[in-house]
C-alpha cells in the first residue's frame, strides 16, 4: 500500500540554490456562490485579469483606475510566461486567456498557455511555471488557476461535450471497468469512498459543519483579508454560512445514493467562481530585484488512484511530495487539503494520521467553494498568507482529481525556525 510507506525522517534541509523557484507574491479573487454570488455575471477573463495585474502590485488592494509604474512589485514586460489552470471553459478559453493577459497591461512579449488536470489544475499551472524556473527555461513567470461554474456549469460539460472515445473498445478492452470508471459522477465516488472506509453521515456532517465554522472565524477576524483582491465592490467571500450545524446539515438528504447514501449537498464542496494568481521567479532574480520571499517550491507530486475512489488521491500524493522534500507528515505545519466532499478529505486526514488543528485552519472548500481550475492556486494563496501570518514554516497543498489522481505540493517560508 502506497499511502503507508515509510519515510527517513530528514529535516529536509537543502542549500539555496540560485535556481530554487521562490514565490513573492500570491492573490485571489473573493470566492463567491456559482449563479447566485457577487461573480456570476463575470466572465473567467475577467477574474483572471483581475488576478493577474493583482499578482503584479506591491499592495493588490489598491483601488487605483490605473497603475503608475511605482505600484508594480516588478514591472509587466519583466513577467516571460503565464501558465492559467482552467476545467470548464470551451476551448477558445485559450483565446480569452490570452486577451485577460494583454488587458491586464501585460504585455504581447508575455507568452501564455493552459492547463487541465482536473480540480489540480490551479495547482499544475504553478508547478509547470515553477518548473520552467528551476530548469532555467524562464526566470520570472505566473501560475494561475480560474474558473466561472456560473458562465459554464460543471453538469452541462458531459451534455455538450461527452468523452470522445470509441465506446465499444472503452467497454471491451483489458482494463474495461476502470477505463469506464472514469465516467462515474463525482458525487458517486464520493458514495464509494464512504462505503470503502465505513464512513457515517455524523462523522461527515460535524465536518462540513467545522469547515464553516473555522471560515465564519477567520472571516470575523479580518484572516482573508490580505489575499483577496476586490473584484469592482466585490471584497469578499460569499458562500461561508456562520450558523451551520451538524444537526441542520443532518436534515439535508443524500443525492447520490437517496437510500443508504451519507453525501449530501452540505457535506460537499460548494460550486463556486473565483481566480487566483501566484507570482513566482528564481532565487536569483528575487535577490537581485531585492524582493522579499514568500515561500520556496520544494516539491511537487501526482499520483493515480482507482478511478471510482478518485477523492483518496491525497493519501499517496502527500506522501510522495513529502519524499521528495524528504520530508515526514510531523514536519508540516500547516495542510490545505481540497474539501471536494467531506469523505474523502476525512479520510485523507485519518489515513495519514494528520493532526486535524493543522489542516485547513481558516476552513476549506465546503465552506469557501471550489471553483475547479482556480483551486489548486487558491489553496496555495491560502496557505502561505497563514504561514507567513501564523509564522509557520512548511505547508502542504493537496487535492483529489477527477479520474483518479490526487496532487500535492510542498512549500516553505525559509528561516522561520529560527526566528521563532
Amino acid at each position: 500500500d502506497r499511502s503507508t510507506t515509510t519515510m527517513t525522517h530528514n529535516a529536509g534541509i537543502t542549500s539555496p540554490h540560485p535556481r530554487d523557484a521562490v514565490i513573492v507574491q500570491a492573490i485571489r479573487t473573493p470566492l463567491c456562490r456559482a449563479r447566485k454570488g457577487g461573480l456570476a455575471k463575470l466572465p473567467p477573463a475577467t477574474l483572471l485579469s483581475t488576478v493577474l495585474h493583482g499578482v503584479l502590485l506591491k499592495d493588490p488592494q489598491q483601488t487605483k483606475a490605473k497603475a503608475s509604474g511605482d505600484d508594480y512589485l516588478i514591472s509587466p514586460d519583466s513577467v516571460q510566461d503565464i501558465c492559467v489552470g482552467n476545467v470548464l471553459s470551451p476551448p477558445t478559453a485559450a483565446v480569452s486567456f490570452r486577451m485577460a493577459a494583454l488587458s491586464a497591461d501585460i504585455p504581447h512579449t508575455t507568452s501564455l498557455s493552459t492547463t487541465n488536470r482536473q480540480c489540480s489544475s490551479g495547482l499544475q499551472a504553478i508547478a509547470n511555471i515553477a518548473h520552467a524556473i528551476q530548469c532555467g527555461s524562464i526566470n520570472v513567470g505566473i501560475g494561475a488557476g480560474v474558473e466561472s461554474m456560473s458562465m459554464n456549469p460543471m453538469h452541462k460539460l458531459y451534455e455538450q461535450f461527452p468523452p470522445e472515445v470509441e465506446w465499444d473498445k472503452m467497454q471491451n478492452c483489458d482494463n474495461s471497468k476502470e477505463a469506464m470508471d472514469c465516467c462515474v459522477p463525482m458525487g458517486v465516488t464520493s458514495e464509494n469512498v464512504s462505503k470503502k472506509y465505513h464512513l457515517d453521515r455524523k462523522t461527515l456532517d460535524e465536518f462540513a459543519a467545522h469547515s464553516h465554522q473555522k471560515a465564519a472565524r477567520a472571516q470575523s477576524l479580518g484572516k482573508f483579508k490580505s489575499e483577496i483582491i476586490p473584484v469592482g465592490d466585490i471584497t469578499q467571500d460569499d458562500g461561508i454560512r456562520p450558523a451551520t450545524t451538524a444537526d441542520k446539515l443532518a436534515n439535508l438528504k443524500p443525492v447520490f445514493d437517496k437510500k443508504n447514501g451519507s453525501t449530501t449537498a452540505g457535506n460537499s464542496s460548494q460550486l463556486t467562481d473565483g481566480a487566483a494568481a501566484v507570482l513566482l521567479m528564481s532565487r536569483e532574480e528575487a535577490i537581485k530585484r531585492k524582493l522579499p520571499i514568500m515561500a520556496v517550491w520544494k516539491s511537487f507530486a501526482v499520483e493515480g488512484v482507482p478511478p471510482k475512489i478518485m477523492g483518496v488521491g491525497p493519501i499517496f500524493a502527500i506522501p510522495s511530495a513529502l519524499q521528495k522534500a524528504s520530508l515526514s507528515t510531523d514536519d508540516i505545519d500547516v495542510y490545505e487539503i481540497n474539501e471536494a466532499f467531506a469523505s474523502q478529505a476525512w479520510v485523507s486526514v485519518q489515513t495519514l494520521k494528520l493532526d486535524p488543528s493543522k489542516v485547513n485552519p481558516n476552513g476549506g472548500a465546503i465552506a469557501l467553494g471550489h471553483p475547479l481550475g482556480c483551486t489548486g492556486a487558491r489553496l496555495v494563496v491560502s496557505l502561505l498568507h497563514e504561514m507567513r501570518r501564523e509564522k509557520k514554516e512548511r505547508g502542504v497543498v493537496s487535492m483529489c482529481i477527477g479520474t483518479g489522481m490526487g496532487a500535492a505540493a510542498v512549500l516553505e517560508v525559509e528561516g522561520m525556525r529560527s526566528s521563532l
